[in-house]
C-alpha cells in the first residue's frame, strides 16, 4: 500500500512539473507574440510617416530578400508564415513598386526566384536601421549572452515542434 502511495504521489509531482513547464512555455509565447505586435506597431508608425502605402508585411519580405536575395516564393512564405495566396499578393503588390522582381531558374522556368530591385534595396537600407533602433530599445539593459541564451531557447521549442511525437500533434 505504501508503494502505491509513493507511486501516486511521484506521479502527481511529475504532473504538476509538465503542466508547470506547458504553461511557462505557454507565458513565453504569449510574451513574444506581445513583444512581435508592439514591434510591429512600432515599426508600421514609422514606415507610415515614410510612406504610408508601405505595410509592414512588405516592409518584412524586403527584409527577409535583404538577407536571403533571390530565394522563392514558397521559402518567403515559411519564413514570414503566410499561405501561398497571401505571398503572391505580397510579392505581386511589391513587383507592381519595382522593388522586387521575378527571375525564373533556369532549368525550371515555372519557379521564380525573387530579388530586391535597386529601389527595393533603397527601402531597405532606409527602413531597416528604423527597425533596429527599435529593437535596440527593447533589449534594453539586457546583455548579448542573456539575448543569445533566448535565442537558443525559442530555435530548441521551434525544433520540437517539427519533430513528431507520440501525442496528438494537432487539436
Amino acid at each position: 500500500m505504501m508503494h502505491l502511495i509513493m507511486l501516486n504521489h511521484y506521479y502527481q509531482t511529475m504532473l504538476a512539473k509538465q503542466n508547470n513547464i506547458s504553461e511557462m512555455a505557454l507565458e513565453l509565447g504569449l510574451a513574444m507574440s506581445e513583444m512581435k505586435s508592439r514591434l510591429r506597431q512600432k515599426i508600421q508608425n514609422s514606415i507610415n510617416e515614410y510612406d504610408p502605402d508601405l505595410s509592414f508585411e512588405l516592409i518584412e519580405i524586403l527584409g527577409l530578400l535583404s538577407r536571403n536575395n533571390g530565394i522563392n516564393q514558397q521559402e518567403i512564405g515559411n519564413k514570414v508564415s503566410k499561405d501561398k495566396s497571401s505571398i503572391t499578393y505580397l510579392i505581386n503588390s511589391l513587383v507592381k513598386r519595382d522593388l522586387v522582381e521575378r527571375i525564373a531558374y533556369q532549368n525550371d522556368r515555372r519557379n521564380k526566384q525573387i530579388f530586391l530591385t535597386p529601389k527595393g534595396k533603397q527601402i531597405v537600407e532606409t527602413v531597416y536601421p528604423w527597425a533596429l533602433d527599435l529593437y535596440k530599445k527593447a533589449a534594453g539593459d539586457i546583455d548579448a549572452e542573456e539575448i543569445s541564451k533566448a535565442l537558443l531557447l525559442v530555435k530548441k521549442m521551434t525544433a520540437n515542434l517539427e519533430e513528431p511525437g507520440p501525442k496528438n500533434d494537432t487539436l
